[in-house]
């Protein structure tokens, strides 16, 4: 098969030549015909041919109207299908094709590339707000052949009650992209995608008004495979069309370079990311770390651009723009750039941590290779991977105790609850509330209404078998991904043979079957850059201006913006414990007994000290009271206060035996914990009250140990101001995010 250039024509994936493939004729060779002009219409080239499994698919769609499973690699072809089959599908009268996409950047892709190529393609999304009206009046008047939504619109009560209907009713084909997120098995535990099963279900699957439903991945074992084919509505899996290709590709040359630490890996990226050809993309596994891994990389001189969960949409798209364009070398991105996005010459994909699963592995790498004859593949693995799995895993699994409260709170109501008001009631973080609120609608326990969530009033029983088999199916990927650094076998073929790719076979370039293709060391200059960028420390933190909503039924009498002369100052922190240098050895000194301060942390400290740039020169230093590390924090603020000579004027009290929650919960909770539970001891309101009259004007530094919600904080800085403290600045080892 050779690769199309698209110069004129739109990036749609290579289909093959004359010369390729050779297949039984077709059953309808009219149909074969229309479909074969509908695709050299789309690719722009009058010689395209279907490469094998593509017109057998538009055959069980557009002629049998049948369920079907593509599972084919990245770049075989699957848009071409669901493009060709609903065009030919629009020709015999059918309705307008919606495809659920799970990323922006795919839904970009996407438009532009049916745009170019004459299919009206319009989406919906978080991203395109304003053109919504215009959508919904293109739809009204016919004028749409494909609608691409995200599987969260699915949710949304105006889109579900006011479109969703009149699509079922029209709706000529239904497309599942990225279908691995159907399976509870798949890599991403996304609830969203789980509604996708009920819309199948209203969707015809018999008879001449049948709409056919195809579901696409690049990444799915026989496990996923399976549980996609359950899930799309049929009364056995010998219902649905399954077509499976080979996963390896011919341009991929992987490579796995174990390094010994943060600091060895960036330092051989410093070195060596000029060398690679062409441009790509760098994989972490943190926010933090891909932007501070960018911003070393661009004081080095090279082009790169983070791409992160927190790039805006706007931002995203330009970073896209110019990574297709050549204009940065690299983007350095998290998942957010794992799925959907298509650039045929990318040549090369840096992974800085391994990601949980061979699943997640092989989508992101597969970005790579599209197009061009050779790409590198390198992994530099991290010994901190196995706590980051763990940190997303817990993360993104419902709780049951957690559950009942939020029922318990949704009844309790009887009306319809935003977010924002149902936090007080329940003591769990916004963006967990928010999953949890999804996986109780999909359970048909809520449902999102115009006023926020309600219950259904449908009991409801958390299903911990589901959940238990989720966990342990992450942790068996999780001993494969392992498995994959130190195999000694042949790379591409563990990989698909994870995958279940029947036609597994020894690549002959990766390093295990070539031999190490990439430089396994770097320079010395290099190595004192990554050391330096990694150990420069200051993180700052913004300071809590807003009360939560609804602090009243927790008899926290405040609302609205704070009062200025309560708020704390921008503040400081070491680094977070997510950061590629500093963070692991806060992570240690953390998860260790209580101990007094080491002198290397005190020392980072004075670095941030040094480089802060106040307004005003701190006056004192006050420590926070810990429980748990009093040893740590008050040798903290006193190693602080020595150093800058500065007077220490000891530890705020705790009131009522102090907090009353740990760390998690929410906004509301958090801050319900600790209101009232910090006092500032007699001599210490002296000397607030009496320092401008000394001639010592300025604030007070408020150190303590690790941040996480800044309530405490807050708090702190509250009663300090009320005792006379003239600012407050926080000074922090660790932040937790």
């Amino acid at each position: 098969m050779t690769s199309p250039r698209h110069d004129a024509g739109p990036p749609l994936p290579p289909v093959a030549a004359p010369g390729g493939p050779r297949r039984e004729p077709a059953a309808d060779p009219e149909l074969h015909s229309q479909a074969l002009e509908v695709l050299r219409r789309l690719v722009d080239r009058p010689d395209a041919e279907f490469k094998e499994g593509q017109y057998e698919s538009v055959e069980a769609l557009v002629a049998h109207r049948r369920r079907a499973l593509v599972v084919q690699r990245t770049g075989w072809g699957k848009s071409a299908v669901y493009f060709v089959a609903s065009l030919l599908l629009r020709a015999r009268g059918a309705g307008p094709t919606l495809i659920v996409s799970p990323l922006l950047a795919l839904m970009r892709d996407q438009v532009s590339a049916a745009a170019r190529a004459g299919v009206r393609a319009v989406s919906v999304s978080s991203a395109n707000s304003t053109e919504w009206d215009e959508v919904r009046a293109k739809l009204a008047a016919d004028e749409v052949d494909v609608l691409l939504i995200s599987p969260e619109r699915l949710t949304n009560p105006r889109f579900r009650e006011e479109q969703l209907p009149d699509l079922v009713a029209r709706m000529g084909l239904l497309v599942v992209d990225e279908a691995h997120c159907i399976s509870d098995w798949g890599h991403d535990f996304r609830p969203d995608y789980r509604r996708i099963r009920d819309l199948i279900g209203q969707l015809p699957s018999q008879g001449p008004r049948a709409v056919p439903v195809l579901a696409t991945t690049a990444t799915a074992n026989a496990r996923v495979v399976q549980d996609v084919v359950e899930q799309l509505g049929v009364d056995s899996a010998q219902d649905v069309f399954v077509l499976r290709g080979p996963l390896a590709r011919a341009s991929l040359r992987l490579g796995v370079l174990r390094l010994p630490n943060p600091a060895a890996r960036l330092a051989w990226l410093l070195a060596h990311l000029g060398e690679l050809p062409g441009s790509g993309i760098v994989y972490a596994l943190t926010v933090s770390a891909a932007e501070d891994t960018a911003r070393v990389l661009r004081e080095a001189g090279h082009e790169v651009v983070a791409y992160t969960g927190r790039t805006d949409p706007e931002q995203r798209a330009r970073i896209e723009e110019d990574l297709k364009a050549n204009r940065v070398k690299a983007v350095v991105a998290t998942s957010a750039l794992g799925m959907g996005f298509d650039k045929p010459d990318l040549t090369f994909v840096v992974h800085l941590g391994a990601p949980s699963s061979p699943v997640a592995y092989y989508q992101q790498v597969g970005r790579a290779g599209r197009g061009t004859d050779h790409a590198d593949v390198l992994l530099l693995p991290g010994a901190e991977d196995r706590q980051i799995w763990q940190y997303f895993a817990t993360a993104s699994m419902p709780d049951e105790a957690q559950a009942h409260t939020v029922l318990a709170a949704l009844s309790a109501d009887g009306g319809a609850m935003s977010v924002a008001a149902l936090e007080p009631a329940v003591s769990i973080k916004r963006t967990a509330l928010e999953l949890l609120l999804k996986v109780l609608a999909v359970d048909g326990a809520v449902e999102r209404v115009g006023g926020g969530w309600r219950s259904t009033g449908r009991p409801w029983t958390y299903d911990g078998e589901r959940y238990a088999r989720v966990a342990e199916a992450r942790r068996a990927e999780e001993r494969l991904m392992l498995d994959y650094q130190t195999t000694q076998t042949c790379r591409m073929e563990f990989l698909a043979r994870t995958l279940d790719d029947p036609t597994a076979a020894p690549c002959g370039r990766c390093d295990v079957c070539a031999g190490p293709w990439y430089p396994t060391g770097s320079d010395g200059a290099a190595r004192e850059r990554a050391e330096h960028a990694l150990h420069r420390a200051g993180v700052p933190l913004e300071p809590r201006r807003m009360w939560p909503s609804g602090m009243d039924r927790l008899g926290v009498p405040v609302t609205g913006r704070m009062a200025a002369g309560a708020q704390a100052e921008e503040g400081r922190a070491l680094a977070r414990l997510t950061d590629l240098g500093w963070g692991g050895v806060l992570r240690e000194l953390l998860a260790a007994p209580d101990a007094p301060v080491p002198e290397n942390v005190l020392q980072g400290a004075v670095g941030v000290l040094a480089g802060w740039g106040w307004q005003d020169r701190p006056i004192a230093v006050v420590a926070m009271p810990s429980r748990g590390r009093p040893q740590l924090v008050g040798s903290f603020a006193e190693g602080v206060a020595r150093i800058g000579r500065l007077p220490f004027l000891g530890t705020l009290d705790l009131v009522g035996g102090g907090p009353t929650a740990g760390p998690g919960g929410n906004s509301a909770y958090r801050l319900a914990s600790v209101h009232g539970r910090f006092a500032v001891p007699q001599a210490m309101a002296h000397m607030l009250r009496t320092a401008p009259e000394a001639g010592h004007v300025g604030p007070v530094l408020l150190v303590d140990d690790l941040v996480d919600s800044r309530w405490s904080l807050a708090e702190a800085t509250r009663v300090l101001r009320e005792a006379g403290a003239q600012g407050v600045l926080p000074f922090v080892l660790a932040q937790s995010g």
